[in-house]
């Protein structure tokens, strides 16, 4: 006998509860799209925006002002200063800005500034890494690609798995991916282009009744822009583990969602009910004790390494614990949901469709 943690037969009314999610939601994507629009955009690392990152390991505690006194040198231009891992290893994280400076002049300008300033301090540079600005734009295009790509893909999937219109899903990605690609060619801003074809993906999705696909990219890019509003919020930076973690969310919230819609396509098939209401809400239930008990371990996993993992993956673990949170809760109050507001035709084998609520 498999263990469930709510039972099998539980009746929430999710479906019921979807307007009050639906505000929670807006209002989450709203601060944080309010909060990168006032700020221009994420905060980028070093690994997008191009400069150094020098970890410095100090044998006793230092005054982070006196390190940047220390430091004020037009080889560090735009230097940010901050603690980094434990109180109590005593080490600072450096971050400065790219313009024509090479590795050893860094590492010169560190030591010098340093050495001059903590004389009786132990000091050592751990590590000492380097992006250029045109490496660092080009990392940020490809990411962006990367996620809308991705999205792109598992909507031509779900439409494919669940509607059984690949031609038409594959002719729409095909026809999306080609004007990305032109618009990259006339040297358009690859955020714009980005943007602009997601926002046509969704109308297509519409336009075309794929309401399975619309149900999960509304979902993906609902799980995508709820860390990066935070991120946004706190001032923290997005680099390439950052953007890592967002496709590892991706995946992770359209496992949930595709348990959830194939329930609902057993239970149509079944006519359970004539209702689609009735329908979703008791596919919700059915898979609920499996989406806390995959949800809860990966939250606990995920929490420790937020811990315990160390500075180098903290920010990683904190929007993998976002991700996991909004990901869970978009599987159960969007995706599913999305599916009884448009009333799509579920294939139950059958010449008929469940009747709307």
């Amino acid at each position: 006998m498999s263990f469930e943690i709510i039972r099998h037969d539980t009746k929430i009314d999710f479906v019921g509860m979807r307007r009050y999610a639906y505000v929670l939601s807006v209002m989450l994507l709203l601060v944080g799209a309010l909060s990168l629009l006032i700020k221009g955009g994420p905060r980028y690392g070093i690994d997008f925006a191009g400069g150094f990152n020098i970890q410095v390991k100090f044998g006793q505690a230092v005054e982070l002002d006196k390190v940047r006194t220390a430091l004020n040198s037009p080889v560090l231009p735009g230097l940010v200063v901050q603690n980094f891992g434990d109180a109590n290893d005593h080490e600072v994280l450096l971050r400065a800005s790219f313009s024509d400076q090479t590795t050893n002049q860094v590492r010169d300008a560190v030591t010098e500034g340093l050495g001059a300033q903590f004389a009786g301090v132990s000091h050592e540079i751990q590590r000492l890494e380097m992006v250029g600005p045109k490496v660092g734009a080009d990392l940020r295009e490809k990411a962006l690609q990367a996620i809308f790509y991705a999205v792109l893909l598992i909507a031509t999937y779900i439409s494919g798995r669940f509607e059984q219109k690949w031609m038409v899903a594959g002719l729409m990605a095909a026809g999306l991916s080609s004007v990305v690609y032109v618009l990259e060619l006339l040297n358009a801003p690859m955020s714009i282009s980005v943007i602009a074809a997601t926002i046509a993906t969704l109308v297509l999705c519409v336009v075309l009744r794929l309401k399975y696909a619309l149900g999960a990219m509304v979902a993906l890019i609902h799980d995508v822009m709820i860390p990066l509003g935070f991120f946004s919020l706190m001032n923290k930076d997005v680099d390439l583990t950052i953007i890592a973690a967002l496709l590892t969310i991706v995946g992770y919230s359209l496992n949930d969602t595709i348990i959830v819609f194939d329930r609902i396509r057993e239970n149509a098939r079944a006519k359970i009910s004539p209702s689609l209401d009735v329908i979703i809400n008791s596919s919700v239930n059915q898979t609920l004790s499996r989406t806390i008990i995959t949800s809860g371990t990966t939250f606990v996993a995920v929490l420790a390494l937020f811990i315990f993992g160390g500075g180098v993956i903290h920010d990683f673990a904190l929007a993998m614990l976002l991700g996991v949170l909004a990901g869970t809760y978009s599987s159960i109050f969007v995706a599913a949901p999305i599916l009884g507001f448009f009333n799509p035709r579920i294939d139950t084998g059958e010449t008929t469709a469940p009747a709307a609520a």
